[in-house]
């Protein structure tokens, strides 16, 4: 079980909120009242957050612990200067003062218990028209993943597409939508989030629900595709083909963008109107051609996009029949969907690792 963050103040105001930042980073806090701090605390806490009161009352080197890293020396009075005296003779890392530097703080906080660690990959599915498959190769990039054993979370980005619950037969599942999200800003911890969340087939969805909420302040969408891509692994977003402020936040996050686009004329059309508006925000941009035995050869629906080829999709026979009974795109794991999908990370990952 990780340390918990030590804080020593007897000042409430200040107490109240720096719990509140603690809890907000998913952190766990020890109170110390009094001196001197309990045994073996002080060296063995990620992070000691020492209240200007009870420095103050210890103004002296010599009445403090043995000098470490991670001490921080929290205040609230911008005009005392004498506090920096003071956070010398503390040795601590940094002076702050409250609420000016709550975000840097809050930021400190989450680092401390939950590291930063290569981010993970991060793909995006968006469909050319309407009804090309991009949710269907969404939950089958994702479950695939997470049977790969990779730590894996699906988001859903469309509030318009009914839920991607659904697809898993998991629209009773315990756990957090979206809408529980609307009002994140800021930092919010990985392990939490992912703790918290559904998990089908062994990874964490957060989809959206049949609420009337149907729009996402971009603020929101940021707090949580870093807190999800925090952790490493895989993170993949099912995306619409319209662009609004929170999608667009999504799309320039994305280390690869998936363009699901039929073997179809009128589907070429339809797709270059993608690429105009959310192409454009995204740095790597392929097209998946969904192969039909009349339909355009993936190499050209390509070359008219203007995109390189990610692949060529067949079919999978049985797909609403799996899906009727529960079971999500890519569970089968010899079906087409899922060696696609599997190829597909093998590729991409090795790359994304060298990057990080």
């Amino acid at each position: 079980m990780a340390e918990s963050i030590l804080i020593l103040t007897e000042d409430e105001e200040l107490l109240d909120d720096l719990l509140r930042l603690c809890a907000a980073a998913g952190a766990e806090a020890e109170v110390a009242p009094g001196a001197p701090p309990p045994a073996g605390r002080w060296e063995r806490a990620p992070l000691v957050l020492v209240g200007d009161d009870r420095a103050a009352a210890r103004p002296g080197a010599d009445r403090w612990p043995g000098r470490r890293p991670g001490v921080l020396l929290v205040g609230r009075d911008l005009d005392d200067h004498t506090i920096w005296a003071r956070g010398v003779a503390l040795g601590a890392e940094q002076v702050l003062h409250l609420p000016s530097d709550e975000s840097w703080l809050a930021d400190r906080i989450a680092d401390a218990v939950e590291p930063a660690g290569p981010p993970a990959l991060t793909v995006g599915v968006l469909g050319g028209r309407g009804g090309a498959g991009a949710s269907s190769l969404a939950c089958a990039l994702a479950v695939t993943a997470a049977r790969q054993g990779r730590r894996t979370t699906l988001v859903d980005g469309d509030p318009l597409g009914g839920g991607l619950d659904l697809l898993f037969g998991g629209e009773g599942a315990s756990g957090p939508r979206w809408p529980a999200f609307v009002s994140a800003r800021g930092r919010l911890s990985g392990t939490a989030l992912d703790e918290s969340l559904p998990r089908p087939h062994g990874l964490s969805l957060l989809s959206w629900d049949r609420s009337d909420v149907a729009r996402l302040p971009s603020e929101a969408m940021r707090s949580v595709l870093t807190a999800a891509r925090r952790g490493g692994g895989v993170v993949v977003i099912d995306l619409p083909r319209t662009v609004d402020e929170s999608v667009a936040e999504a799309l320039t996050s994305l280390d690869l963008g998936l363009l699901v686009v039929p073997g179809e004329l009128r589907a070429a059309a339809a797709a270059r109107r993608v690429v105009a508006t959310a192409g454009a925000l995204v740095r790597d941009l392929r097209v998946v051609a969904r192969a039909s035995a009349a339909g355009l050869p993936g190499a050209e629906l390509a070359r008219l996009l203007g995109l390189p080829l990610a692949g060529e999709l067949p079919d999978e026979p049985g797909l609403r029949a799996a899906a009727e009974s529960g079971e999500p795109p890519g569970a089968d794991a010899k079906g087409v969907l899922a060696r696609f999908s599997a190829a597909l990370l093998d590729r991409a990952l090795p790359s994304a690792e060298a990057v990080a």
